[in-house]
């Protein structure tokens, strides 16, 4: 199954001392770029966090956050005796150099280092949980990925079944536009009050049947029809190949647009070319 390059993952998960939040998003992009933003704690894992992205996606811009809410307990609201102790002694002394500062307020001696928990996070403690989170949130990126890239062959498909029904209806019309021909070019001798010579109309219409011959261009784009529905059908990282086919198939139908010899084949090739164009905006998407 093919995949989108577009989807959205969240987790969150209870850890000592608060809550961890990975969130992971993904849009098209033209190959893998990786991007975090974590808590500086955390910094020294964001090589971990890439080798994983690349180990699992193979296209797309994909930004990871990762957030920590600390949860305060009575613990935590406790002051450190000995913190307490050294910062009163810190605070004397300074007094007594600078007798005109003002004392200390309770908030900022709360505040001090060490007088309350510490909530600092440590990464040797939260790598395992990170990590685990992030393979997490990348199955369920990978799935919502999968469900785009699941609708998004569904609607290339329908173009394509619709380019296979204009190849089926253009096939039977050059050999009825060469027999016009031939018939017009012997209709206009003949009010010429020419001699309507065998071989002269017979070469004229050889050379307007090869100028219109659209059997070549008919038959690569259903070969690029197929090639196509190959791909999707394969799965995998297939975006690069499709947009390849895609600009196959817009080449096949210029050139049936640059033979037409009558406004019917003009107006299919017109509809091949938004038919295609529909296409390749989906395949931006697809990884």
């Amino acid at each position: 199954m093919i995949a989108s390059m577009t989807g959205f993952a969240l987790v969150n998960r209870e850890v000592p001392g608060g809550r961890l939040a990975l969130e992971l998003r993904s849009v098209n992009h033209r190959y893998l770029e990786f991007q975090c933003r974590l808590p500086d704690e955390l910094r020294m894992l964001e090589s971990n966090l890439r080798e994983a992205v690349a180990g699992k996606l193979a296209r797309g811009k994909v930004d990871c956050r990762i957030s920590f809410n600390a949860v305060s307990s009575a613990k935590d609201t406790t002051p450190n005796e000995e913190a307490l102790t050294a910062l009163a002694q810190t605070v004397a002394q300074l007094q007594k150099r600078f007798p005109e500062a003002r004392a200390l307020s309770l908030w900022e001696v709360l505040h001090a280092p060490g007088v309350l928990a510490d909530d600092q996070l440590s990464s040797d403690e939260l790598r395992e949980p990170v990590l685990a989170m992030l393979q997490d949130a990348l199955a369920d990126l990978n799935a919502t990925r999968s469900r785009e890239g699941e609708k998004l062959a569904a609607l290339i498909e329908e173009r394509l079944k619709r380019i296979s029904e204009i190849v089926v209806e253009a096939t039977p019309l050059v050999p009825g536009i060469v027999k016009a021909f031939e018939e017009k070019l012997t209709a206009k001798l003949a009010e010429a009050l020419l001699p309507a010579a065998d071989d002269r109309v017979r070469q004229e219409v050889v050379m307007f049947a090869s100028r219109v011959d659209v059997a070549e261009e008919l038959n690569r784009l259903s070969a690029h029809v197929a090639e196509v529905r190959r791909v999707l059908k394969q799965g995998g990282a297939a975006g690069k190949r499709l947009d390849f086919l895609m600009q196959e198939l817009n080449r096949e139908a210029n050139t049936l647009g640059s033979k037409s010899a009558t406004n019917e084949l003009s107006k299919m090739s017109v509809e091949l070319k938004v038919l295609i164009e529909q296409m390749r905006e989906q395949i931006q998407n697809i990884e």
